[in-house]
C-alpha cells in the first residue's frame, strides 16, 4: 500500500514538473520564427509620423489616489482613513472616525474601495 502511495505521489510530481516544462516552452517566443514572418520595408515608402492625441491633454499624469498620514492625520482633502491590517476605510462622521489611526488616506470613499478596502459598517 505504501510503495503504491508513493509511486502516485512520484508520478504527480514528475507530471507536474513537465507541465511546468512544457507551459514555459510554449510561452516563450521562439526568435527563428519572428524573423521569418518580419516583412522587410520598403525605403522608398515613407512611414507615416505618429499623430499626437486631440486636446489640449497630450500627456496627464494619473490622479493621486492616497497618500500617507502626517502625524497620524490625513492632510485636507484627504478626509477618508484606511487601515491595511483590517481591510476597512472610515469616512468622516463615521462612528469609529475619530478613533481611527489611519495607515492610508483617501479623498473619495471610491478610491479606497478600488484599492480593495471595504466600508466600515458602524
Amino acid at each position: 500500500m505504501r510503495r503504491r502511495l508513493r509511486l502516485l505521489v512520484a508520478l504527480a510530481v514528475v507530471g507536474g514538473i513537465a507541465c511546468w516544462w512544457w507551459q514555459r516552452r510554449q510561452s516563450a517566443p521562439n526568435p527563428a520564427s519572428a524573423t521569418a514572418t518580419a516583412t522587410p520595408t520598403d525605403p522608398a515608402t515613407p512611414e507615416p509620423e505618429p499623430t499626437p492625441a486631440p486636446g489640449p491633454f497630450v500627456a496627464v499624469e494619473p490622479a493621486v489616489r492616497w497618500v500617507a498620514p502626517v502625524d497620524g492625520e490625513c492632510p485636507s482633502g484627504f478626509t477618508v482613513k484606511a487601515n491595511d491590517n483590517s481591510g476597512i476605510y472610515h469616512v468622516l462622521g463615521g462612528r469609529f472616525y475619530a478613533r481611527t489611526v489611519p495607515e492610508r488616506c483617501y479623498a473619495t470613499a471610491d478610491d479606497a474601495e478600488a484599492d480593495g478596502y471595504r466600508r466600515a459598517k458602524a
